[in-house]
């Protein structure tokens, strides 16, 4: 990635980077198939309206959905029961949401039958005799119909697998599209405080949902229910049901914390010949994944439920809390969706703006499962190939902007660029900066203690890492998180006695952040082939390390272990005492599109001005016989440039940094 090699020119050898190898895309690493990929205008089978202000003059405790599903269509019916606490005074209209398509046939309200609402697109409002702050209420809706289906990001699905010979129906109601199955209140920081999910359909089928499996219940006329508990605050996204014709499959993980004791991983798979035996050993190691997490970030966060699977096709996963829908059986699928109910399900994001605390730590937790265990070059292949797709496009922040985070910004949210992998690359580049594994953790388990069963943002984060740290990463946000793109060096080095003179140029790939103060890590190679890293620390577009060493170096470098992503233009080395600040000037130093150089000592002679790329190339040169030259950038690269004068007998060089 960034090995050098040489080309020897004039007093230069310059040291070019090779380009990362371009990135084959991945797309079972994250939690849904890239949207890059998909037809985005299909996506959106149905408009979302905006959502009733008056969603949030209740704060919900219970969801109890009671639902007749199938594997053979997307039809859903039954009833939802709401229990609520008013925290808003004169309240008197009872807001929900839910797509027209589904038709309700009465709504209780505290014991009290309504047959007619109003409607303002998906918002269903029902006007109730008047209550006030700290008064509690229980609705009941009992609707059904055929939910909108298709497209990338619909509520609910159905579909047929050829292969195994296997209908299916499933839901994913991430991140607007809850409303397109059942009724309810779309507001990321109003987790329930329990859910109950209770699922009639064909006995043929198996149906699978959160928590605990408390009961199933023939019901007659081949029909059976699934009685689906859990007692876990949870959002409103990740309530989800799987219906097919399944089979069961249960292992066990045993996290050290447990002392013993074991958390079920319970897989629904298709019910075909073969299929439990091609994937087993994939679903198996869920396991060790469970225990390493355990240790890393703080024990399974809802050990008295389980982990569990249900198959479908869909086009990668979704982290469904305590059971993931699946599309399939691969080590970076299994590790990303199980590392969300870390970061995701227990702490989920408090806006769709902050979608970085949700899936750029779980992809992070795809690299710690590379890297813990399938060993080093594991890992590092896949920071490489993140960090790759990082760097293929030269802006973008990791933070969505709230104009952006929208319902018709549905693939600005899940940008697998930025939400995933810039976002798992700055978590990296933060545990460089932090320098101390201990540390770095620490912050991570903080984190999971003091928001965990809640929601966070970006900040909340930083807030925590700044306090387990002490340190200030005020910088680190503005520049990583909230900023955009990435830095670019160009490196002069070279040895002043028994000194490693290194002289980096940074120039950035966006005028959005026009600088990145960061740790860099530098690999040195002696002439009698040992090696050292010494780590600098970058804070203007222009820095001189002096470093002592104690053995001549032979060549240098940048980030040999891939923790900081950037672009090296080049790295040349030079000779000491290159610059003669005695005989001439440059200004401004760095300069944008125009430098002016002034001869100090002024003696009537000719000099030929020239601009120097580190590659030895002129870019620029130009006749001057008087006391200034002016010298215009416009239209050259940002980077680090030579201005050498030469007047026939004797040249003179000096550096400009070209922004």
């Amino acid at each position: 990635m960034k090995n050098p090699f040489r080309l020897t020119i004039l007093l230069w050898i310059s040291l070019f980077t090779l380009s990362q190898a371009s990135l084959a895309q991945d797309n079972d690493r994250y939690c849904r198939q890239y949207p890059e990929f998909a037809d985005i205008a299909s996506s959106f089978a149905y408009r979302n309206d905006w959502q009733s202000d008056l969603v949030h003059n209740y704060d919900v405790k219970f969801y109890w959905l009671d639902l007749n599903v199938t594997s053979a269509s997307v039809d859903v019916s039954g009833k939802v029961t709401i229990h609520a606490d008013v925290v808003a005074d004169n309240f008197t209209v009872f807001a929900f949401e839910l797509v027209p398509d589904l038709t309700i046939t009465s709504v209780t309200f505290n014991g009290q039958v309504f047959t007619s609402w109003d409607r303002d697109g998906d918002n269903v409002l029902l006007t109730v005799p008047e209550l006030n702050t700290g008064d509690t209420f229980i609705a009941e809706i009992v609707y059904g119909g055929t939910p909108p289906s298709g497209g990338f990001f619909a509520g609910i699905t159905n579909d047929y697998t050829a292969n195994w010979d296997k209908h299916m129906t499933w839901t994913l109601s991430e991140p607007f599209n809850a409303k397109q199955w059942w009724p309810c209140k779309q507001v990321l920081t109003d987790k329930a405080d329990s859910v109950w999910v209770f699922l009639t359909t064909a006995a043929t089928n198996m149906a699978g949902s959160q928590g605990l499996l408390t009961n199933t219940v023939d019901v007659g006329n081949g029909m059976v229910r699934y009685e689906w508990k859990s007692k876990i605050p949870i959002d409103y996204y990740l309530i989800s049901f799987s219906v097919s014709d399944y089979q069961e499959y249960n292992i066990w993980a045993k996290p050290a914390a447990l002392n013993g004791d074991s958390i079920l991983v319970q897989n629904y798979l298709f019910n075909s010949p073969g299929y439990l035996q091609q994937y087993q050993n994939d679903i198996n190691q869920t396991v060790p994944m469970i225990e390493l997490y355990s240790e890393l970030f703080t024990l399974y966060p809802f050990p008295d439920e389980k982990y569990g699977h249900c198959i479908t096709t869909l086009g990668g996963g979704m982290e469904h809390q305590t059971m993931t829908t699946m599309g399939g059986w691969s080590f970076n699928l299994v590790a990303h969706e199980l590392g969300h109910m870390w970061f995701g399900d227990n702490v989920t994001c408090a806006t769709w703006s902050d979608i970085w605390v949700n899936e750029g730590f779980a992809t992070y937790t795809n690299y710690l499962a590379q890297e813990k265990l399938r060993g080093w070059a594991a890992g590092q292949s896949f920071m490489v190939n993140t960090q790759t797709n990082v760097m293929s496009a030269p802006n973008g922040s990791v933070y969505v902007p709230e104009s952006e985070a929208t319902p018709d910004n549905v693939w600005r949210i899940f940008n697998g660029r930025l939400s995933y992998d810039k976002g798992a690359a700055i978590i990296h580049l933060l545990r460089h900066e932090i320098n101390d594994d201990t540390v770095f953790f620490d912050v991570l388990q903080t984190y999971q203690d003091t928001y965990g069963d809640s929601t966070a943002t970006g900040d909340d984060f930083r807030a925590i890492a700044e306090s387990v740290t002490g340190m200030d990463l005020g910088y680190f946000f503005d520049q990583w998180y909230y900023g955009e793109g990435y830095p670019i060096y160009n490196i002069v080095w070279y040895m002043n006695g028994g000194d490693l003179v290194i002289i980096n140029s940074q120039s950035t790939s966006t005028s959005i952040t026009p600088l990145f103060k960061t740790t860099l890590d530098f690999l040195l190679t002696y002439t009698d082939s040992t090696k050292d890293t010494i780590r600098v620390f970058q804070d203007a577009n222009l820095n001189t390390f002096t470093i002592p060493v104690a053995k001549v170096v032979e060549s240098i470098a940048v980030d040999p272990a891939n923790w900081t992503f950037e672009k090296v233009n080049s790295i040349v080395v030079g000779v000491q005492d290159i610059e003669n600040p005695n005989y001439f000037s440059v200004s401004p130093n760095p300069a944008t599109n125009n430098a002016r150089v002034a001869l100090l000592n002024k003696d009537n002679t000719t000099h030929l001005v020239q601009l120097i790329a580190p590659s030895g190339k002129v870019v620029l040169e130009q006749m001057t016989s008087g006391a200034v030259s002016d010298l215009s950038l416009s239209g050259i690269p940002s980077g680090l440039y030579f201005v050498r004068l030469s007047n026939g007998a004797q040249q003179f060089m000096q550096k400009l940094v070209k922004l």
